[in-house]
């Protein structure tokens, strides 16, 4: 870990993630954006990327699953450093895993045997039971639950406030609506809304 750390994207993620970046130690950040570059908090866009190679690690704090994944590749294939975050008011237990720019919010629980993949995010008071698997890229919101034994694909969203039953799979590239409940396993990517939730695209 070093002292400094770009953060690709300076809106409210990337706000929370800053915040986070601190308690964990770095102190020198650096947002860029290629839409809010005009702001005072800006360095630039993230044609500016490769200039801090040799001097700072890298967290994309982008919540579109698929553009975090880009952003990713884009700067491990220059040979950056990701930096993972995980609030200090969050819970993880010693025998879970939490994969590479990934970022654990305050007041979220990652419990016994669970594994979280690369990029993910694991939002604010959202908890991920015993021996849950998340994707790669993939979002738990804002006080969403997986029971115990579900199983997330890749760049998947839960969203605020849904909850997913013990022993189910939810596959790549699902978006799981606001409010929604899972008691089913979902192999087909879409957006699943209702209680229990139900496919509308």
């Amino acid at each position: 870990m070093r002292d400094s750390l770009v953060i690709i994207g300076a809106g409210g993620h990337g706000k929370v993630c800053a915040e986070i970046a601190e308690l964990n130690g770095y102190h020198n950040i650096v947002f860029l954006d290629d839409e809010l570059a005009d702001r005072k908090t800006v360095y630039g866009t993230t044609a500016a990327i490769p200039d801090f190679l040799s001097k700072s690690d890298y967290f994309v704090a982008i919540g579109d699953n698929q553009l975090r994944m880009n952003f990713l590749k884009r700067i491990t294939d220059l040979g950056g450093l990701i930096a993972t975050l995980i609030h200090v008011d969050s819970t993880i237990s010693p025998s879970a895993t939490v994969g590479v720019g990934s970022v654990v919010m305050a007041g979220a629980v990652i419990n016994a045997g669970a594994f979280v993949g690369r990029g993910a995010i694991i939002n604010t008071c959202s908890s991920v039971d015993h021996d849950c698997i998340i994707g790669d890229f993939s979002h738990i919101s804002v006080g969403a639950h997986l029971a115990g034994t579900v199983h997330i694909g890749n760049c998947t969203m839960v969203g605020i406030g849904a909850s997913v039953s013990n022993n189910l799979t939810l596959s790549d590239n699902i978006i799981i609506g606001a409010g929604g409940v899972v008691i089913e396993t979902l192999n087909e990517a879409g957006t699943y809304v209702g209680v229990p939730v139900r496919k509308i695209q």
